[in-house]
């Protein structure tokens, strides 16, 4: 039995070659038709090179496992979750790398009404039937067809505007050269057909998996300048920049500036709640003074859960919360039957923009005024828990609130800080807010001296 190393908490991620190829791929689809027994399911692929192929692969061991599948083409991961609840099917698989570098791919998996699968909800159970191959014959293999999901989906996405309320606007549109191009060109024929007024400016929007300019993550600092530059060139009102398989979309203001996930939280708790006063909206606690600061404003029901997508769903299942987001710029809504979407954030930003008759800056600036944060910086460290253990010692004197919902919150009420483990990558993860109306101390006070306790 040969040991995956693929498997990670969330999803399926490895090397191409030697931790993910076709043989494996195969197998993780027989498991999972082996496991859940689906009479259909939904497959789709971005624009990687090696992911058509493992793809198909992973469709014969569907196939083989007796599951019928609808094969979606190129796709990016929320067509899938969109396709897994709004068809009749039992279950939907992506074949994606995301942000991960050249020579990697992997698998974003959910059941029926597109559930997360995980460590803990059965991604276990495949991996190690996946390792031991003990497959069960089958009487009758399954069929493959292929399905066009997206006039169904660009559909949905307009649900959440009204048409009639949007103004005109510019907009400046990065696909980095990944599976969000042919959704934005549907979307922009759409607009047209209903004549809203808003002029889409495109950049690197043709999917290739060359990545000719650089594999699509722009939360990395020196992938943006490329919406920056548009935007500014353009004299757009706004850009929106996707990772590879669009599941996030990042935000820069008409000015040309990167909105951190965090604000943009705020703005699209506050796009729900003009719509809908009362509603739950459902945060995570690495930051989160300007979320609670923003639904008492606009008369919302904060509710917190741990980081990481598998929590959020759960928790927004739990509370029927119409919104949940992450600064990590996932963005999850009721509608979408609890997944994350990296098309609807940006809609509901031109809804806002729209019905408030302001700028993003506008919008945001007070926010990042009254509510500075550091970022999430990212420390590489020999032991978390104990590196961990050393800030809460550092800091005991000063007899900080704590809460330990995910890592360590220590709030001394000017200022907070969160410091967590990565579930995915061996990192210790630190974010810091100020309250700016009481702590005038610059952010970088307070980096330094968690820098240097963390590395000493």
């Amino acid at each position: 039995m040969t040991k995956l190393t693929c498997f990670k908490a969330y999803d399926i991620r490895g090397k191409l070659g030697t931790e993910l190829n076709e043989e494996i791929a195969y197998n993780i689809g027989r498991a999972y038709g082996q496991i859940y027994q689906p009479k259909t399911v939904v497959v789709g692929s971005d624009v990687r090179l090696t992911s058509e192929d493992l793809k198909q692969a992973t469709i014969r061991g569907l196939n083989d496992a007796g599951v019928d599948v609808l094969d979606l083409g190129l796709t990016g991961t929320e067509e899938v979750y969109f396709a897994a609840f709004h068809l009749d099917v039992q279950g939907g698989i992506e074949v994606t790398a995301s942000h991960n570098p050249m020579d990697y791919n992997g698998m974003k998996l959910v059941r029926e009404n597109s559930r997360p699968i995980s460590a803990d909800t059965g991604l276990k159970e495949i991996q190690f039937l996946a390792e031991t191959q003990d497959f069960e014959k089958v009487e009758k293999k399954g069929s493959t067809q292929k399905y066009n999901i997206l006039p169904e989906f660009i559909d949905h996405l307009l649900t959440y505007i009204d048409p009639q309320k949007i103004r005109p606007l510019k907009l400046v549109m990065n696909a980095g050269n990944g599976a969000a191009g042919h959704v934005v060109d549907a979307i922009e024929a759409k607009f047209k057909t209903l004549n809203i007024p808003v002029e889409f400016i495109k950049i690197h929007n043709d999917p290739d998996g060359t990545f000719p300019n650089g594999i699509p993550n722009p939360i990395l600092v020196e992938n943006r300048d490329s919406t920056r530059n548009a935007v500014l060139e353009h004299k757009a009102d706004m850009g929106i920049a996707w990772d590879g398989d669009f599941d996030r979309c990042f935000l820069f203001d008409e000015k040309g500036q990167f909105i951190e996930g965090y604000y943009i939280v705020g703005l699209l708790a506050q796009a729900f709640l003009l719509k809908q006063k009362g509603e739950k909206i459902v945060h995570d606690p690495r930051l989160l003074w300007n979320t609670l600061d923003v639904l008492q404003e606009y008369d919302g029901i904060a509710v917190q859960s741990k980081s990481g997508h598998a929590f959020i769903k759960d928790v927004m299942r739990e509370n029927n919360a119409v919104y949940g987001g992450e600064m990590s710029a996932h963005h999850y809504f009721r509608d979408f039957a609890y997944c994350d979407s990296g098309m609807i954030p940006w809609l509901l930003a031109v809804s806002v923009l729209s019905e408030t008759g302001k700028s993003l800056s506008s919008l945001v600036e007070n926010m990042i005024d009254k509510f500075p944060c550091s970022g999430e910086i990212n420390f590489k460290v020999a032991n978390s828990a104990d590196t961990i253990q050393k800030i809460f010692d550092f800091y005991a004197d000063q007899k900080p609130e704590i809460d330990k919902t995910d890592g360590v919150s220590l709030d001394f009420g000017t200022w907070r800080l969160n410091v967590r483990a990565s579930n995915t990558e061996p990192l210790l993860r630190l974010n810091i807010e100020s309250r700016k109306d009481r702590n005038p101390k610059p952010m970088q006070t307070y980096v330094d001296e968690l820098t240097k306790l963390i590395q000493s």
